[in-house]
């Protein structure tokens, strides 16, 4: 009961009004907020922008901690505080520490830290449109499926009544039992067909549904099936997907991180210079205020020999490097690739769907012309399923090609990091 119920909420049947209807924007806002890797992407920009925070704080605050003991002893101590001995020892420690030359370090952490911010809002950028992309794969398998199911219905009502038109010829002794014959078995294949396109639309509104954190079947309300003219060349869409692009981005950010952390690495040869400050307090209670001391300490430290720790680490560094920067190289490589083929998916695409919205007209206005003739009986039922079969196989090349160049211009837009007709 509860599948055949799913079914037709799917199918749009009786229930319909049941079923939520999504416009596009409110299918990638509602898909947004509920993708994993999205979700994660937000976080990572929020870590990277306090640890951004954290490598500036260190140039111009120290460190602070504080700190307290209470101890108690079975027999009893000199206690410090009071002067005298005591059962109960009470310290309260106060430890400022400010690096005030660390090599490079510092700076080399904050080059780090905004090179990893740039990279998280990169992926940010990447995992929004990555986002995009899937809800629109989707949203038009929904609505092409559903284009498809009307195309399914038209063939199966065209097979029904070309099987009473030939059924009376064959009463009539105008043609032989055949005829009926063949159309029947054109209207089988066409109610087939026609149970495969219902199928898919059930597995689409429920794939839609999945994707937009519902849980059941969304059907989807009309949008735009244009097909504009894209606003910027191929040369000029090659460049912005290198300067804007949330790939190269990402590489050219990982990129920066590596030198800042060969820079980091390097520090580890200079001498550090640090200045201290400490109050304790001592008693044998809380808050400890019986003594009080206070020191100030400059610290100056200078690495000789570390077994060639170091220099591992720098190897590595720099190991990484080379590797960040020959990933940022490619990156750049197959931009210009990935952009052209996309590019060139939806200019195909979108020439495509004109000629296949010409081709749709030559083929009804085919088969009403070969209808006509097979009624008059001037052409066989062979030419009047074939000139069918034609319209039927326009008909859906019309919504394929439709919907694939609005999915080309969703993986351009995802590759440029920004979108082209919309906001």
């Amino acid at each position: 009961m509860i599948a055949t119920a799913l079914l037709a909420l799917a199918l749009g049947g009786g229930a319909v009004d049941t079923i939520p209807r999504l416009t596009l924007d409110e299918a990638l806002t509602r898909a947004a907020r509920v993708d994993p890797n999205y979700v994660r992407a937000l976080g990572n920009v929020s870590s990277a922008d306090w640890a951004r925070r954290s490598a500036l704080a260190t140039f111009v605050l120290p460190s602070l901690t504080l700190s307290s003991d209470y101890t108690f002893f079975s027999t009893e101590q000199f206690n410090i505080g009071i002067g005298a001995p005591a059962s109960t020892i009470v310290a309260a420690r106060a430890d400022v520490r400010f690096g005030l030359f660390t090599g490079g370090r510092k700076s080399a952490e904050l080059k780090r830290a905004r090179a990893e911010q740039e990279g998280a809002e990169a992926t940010e950028v990447q995992a929004r449109f990555g986002v995009a992309l899937a809800t629109e794969a989707d949203f038009y398998a929904v609505l092409g499926g559903q284009e498809l199911l009307q195309v399914a219905n038209d063939r199966v009502s065209r097979a029904e009544s070309q099987l009473v038109v030939a059924r009376a010829r064959v009463v009539s002794g105008a043609v032989v039992q055949t005829d009926s014959l063949q159309v029947l078995l054109e209207l089988n294949q066409a109610r087939i067909g026609l149970l495969r396109e219902e199928a898919a639309v059930l597995v689409a509104r429920l794939s839609l549904g999945r994707r937009v954190g519902v849980g059941g079947p969304v059907d989807v309300a009309p949008t735009d099936t244009t097909l504009p003219e894209l606003p910027l060349g191929l040369p000029q869409a090659v460049e912005l997907a290198a300067l804007e692009g949330p790939d190269y981005r990402i590489a050219l950010a990982n990129e920066r991180q590596a030198e800042a952390f060969v820079k980091s690495q390097r520090a580890s040869y200079f001498p550090q210079l640090s200045l201290g400050a400490n109050l304790s307090s001592f008693d044998d209670r809380f808050f400890p205020d019986a003594l009080s001391r206070s020191s100030l300490t400059i610290s100056l430290s200078f690495p000789v020999w570390d077994g060639f720790q170091r220099e591992l680490a720098i190897n590595r560094a720099r190991t990484t490097l080379d590797v960040a920067r020959a990933q940022r190289e490619d990156a750049l490589r197959a931009t210009a690739v990935d952009v052209t083929q996309a590019y060139s998916a939806y200019q195909t695409a979108r020439q495509t769907a004109e000629v296949s919205s010409q081709a749709v007209s030559i083929a009804q206005e085919n088969f009403r012309v070969q209808e006509a003739r097979y009624r008059a009986g001037a052409s066989t039922i062979l030419d009047l399923l074939e000139a069918q079969t034609r319209l039927t196989e326009a008909q859906a090349q019309l919504v394929q090609s439709r919907y694939a160049a609005r999915l080309a211009l969703a993986g351009l837009e995802a590759l440029l990091g920004r979108r082209l007709f919309r906001d």
